[in-house]
């Protein structure tokens, strides 16, 4: 992750910058924030349209690792080359991708943000440097290093949410259940 430290006086302060990765050739950048105190706002932007630029917005209690965001990542743009979209934007359909369930509504309700949500993964296709500074405006809320993830995530919730078993969770790691249903949830 880029960060730069600022120095003010005798106060020194570390500036998070969006981490940029690399799917087939699509650049996916993703930013944490916790704090947040404007998802009611957020919220109510995505869901008339009006978000600018265009952004996912994912409950970062349920994300332990990136690893499944990635898979959700991949399985999103090979739908939109297939021109499969199942929800009506590229950014709506990785946060359904990565729920693992059918149901669009439930999808985006349960692993995207609602009006209390204060801990956001933000997600962007090919974002620009400007679209990056505008992401970050949008969000009232203190950005965060991605390592970060692991430790804040809500184990008890992703497992009920992806009904993973603690026989399951003995032969393999949560983030690797979650990538499994995202993998397989077509095909069940």
């Amino acid at each position: 992750m880029s960060s730069e430290i600022f120095c003010c006086d005798s106060y020194r302060f570390k500036v998070e910058a969006m981490k940029l990765f690399n799917i087939n050739g699509t650049s996916l950048s993703l930013a944490l924030y916790t704090d947040v105190t404007n998802s009611k706002e957020l919220l109510e932007s995505m869901q008339a349209g009006t978000l600018e630029p265009e952004v996912a917005f994912l409950n970062a209690l349920l994300v332990p690792d990136i690893f499944p965001i990635l898979a959700a990542a991949h399985k999103t743009l090979v739908a939109k080359s297939r021109d499969s979209l199942t929800t009506r934007t590229l950014h709506s359909e990785l946060v359904y991708n990565y729920s693992g369930s059918k149901h669009i509504t439930e999808s985006l309700k349960r692993c995207g943000i609602s009006d209390s949500t204060t801990y956001i993964l933000a997600a962007r296709f090919d974002a620009t440097p400007d679209e990056i500074k505008a992401i970050e405006k949008l969000i009232s809320g203190n950005e965060i290093d991605l390592e970060e993830l692991g430790g804040r995530a809500n184990q008890s919730q992703i497992q009920k949410h992806y009904k993973i078993s603690a026989s399951e969770l003995g032969v393999s790691s949560i983030a690797d259940a979650i990538t499994c249903r995202i993998a397989s949830r077509d095909a069940l």
